[in-house]
């Protein structure tokens, strides 16, 4: 799809309609990057493959239900009313300002904007996510073009919460109520400014819970792990987080603990310590299980890259020695991904990972 920004949060309908307009254009002409967009943001694809967003069975109007999506909105109509609002309601424009602020790193103007309005650090968007101010520090959940970490991250959430934010408030995003934790420990860009586990500390230290808020990802440990951040993953377990279960020591790499949980451990913990362990290339806790039985030719358990195997995962995470194990374990090299329609080996080449592509392709991967 055409490069653009995005409409600023004060922009005119039209900004937004245009958006759709090259979205629908960059459909038709079969554009990767926007059926994507519609696979991930069109309410018709949930759970289904890339493949079968067809242009040809689309409209205009469809790709203004992705562009209301990716900003937040549930359908177009409530994109109109946010429009209006945003323009001429100050409460909703405050609370837009302040967002910039945030993803900004702008001090400057979080500090002046919450100073004339201190209920603006609990107030809510407008969006359907319902998110604070908070939230926006997880870069996660909210819309596209505010998934950002600036570099001083950790200084911006420790000012909205010295000024009254609630650390466990919850928001609406992926179908589930979550925390600023929750979204934090999941999120991509405060790991790659290398500030997640700095962050995820600065919300423990104001009072977050480790576990228990909102739905779903009730474990701000096991969610790290989930994601592949192992590094904030081991920075909670200093600030507390128990490790009480066999996937959560097979995540760590704790080998003693596997070693110790693994007699009395039901089948979807094994399941689950499989699929953590591969991911995060702990080569003695993948042998620990495969020697007690568990298969690695089953997708992973949900919540856990369900449209992936272990192999999958260990080929992505560029864990070599683990490859190598699985595959000579049994590991079948023609299980494709249910998201990407890909062998190992497809997201091998894919990753660029030269090494490991030629190493699948040594044993008959495709």
């Amino acid at each position: 799809m055409p490069a653009a920004s995005p409409p600023a949060f004060d922009a005119p309908l039209t900004a937004y309609a245009e958006e759709a307009q090259r979205l629908w254009e960059a459909l038709q002409a079969r554009d990767v990057d926007a059926a994507w967009a519609f696979k991930w943001q069109h309410p018709r694809y949930r759970g289904r493959s890339v493949r079968d967003v067809d242009p040809a069975a689309l409209r205009p109007d469809d790709a203004r239900v992705v562009v209301a999506h990716g900003h937040g909105f549930e359908a177009w109509t409530d994109l109109e009313r946010y429009v209006e609002a945003a323009q001429h309601d100050p409460a909703v424009r405050r609370f837009e300002q302040a967002v910039e602020a945030v993803v900004a790193g702008d001090t400057g103007a979080l500090r002046k904007l919450l100073a004339e309005d201190a209920g603006l650090v609990q107030a809510r968007s407008s969006r359907r996510h319902h998110a604070t101010l908070l939230h926006y520090i997880a870069a996660n959940g909210v819309e596209g073009e505010r998934q950002k970490t600036p570099a001083n991250a950790v200084e911006v959430a420790n000012l909205l919460l010295v000024a009254g934010a609630e650390p466990d408030a919850l928001a609406d995003m992926y179908d589930n109520r979550c925390t600023a934790l929750s979204m934090l420990v999941s999120s991509s860009p405060p790991a790659q400014a290398g500030l997640q586990a700095a962050l995820a500390e600065t919300l423990l230290q104001h009072g977050a819970a480790l576990d228990g808020p909102g739905t779903h990802w009730q474990s701000a440990l096991e969610t790290a792990l989930a994601f592949g951040f192992q590094d904030t993953a081991q920075a909670l377990v200093r600030r507390g987080a128990l490790v009480e279960d066999l996937a959560v020591a097979a995540g760590l790499g704790r080998v003693a603990d596997v070693k110790r949980m693994l007699p009395a451990s039901n089948p979807l913990a094994r399941h689950t310590a499989l699929a953590l362990a591969a991911q995060h290339g702990h080569l003695e806790v993948v042998q620990l299980l495969l020697d007690a039985g568990e298969n690695p030719n089953r997708f992973n358990p949900e919540g856990f890259h369900a449209h992936s195997t272990p192999l999958h995962q260990a080929v992505w995470a560029d864990h070599v020695d683990v490859v190598r194990l699985l595959v000579e374990r049994g590991a079948r090299l023609d299980m494709r991904d249910t998201v990407y329609d890909a062998t190992p080996l497809g997201w091998a080449e894919y990753g660029k990972k030269t090494e490991m592509a030629d190493f699948l392709r040594s044993r008959g991967g495709a």
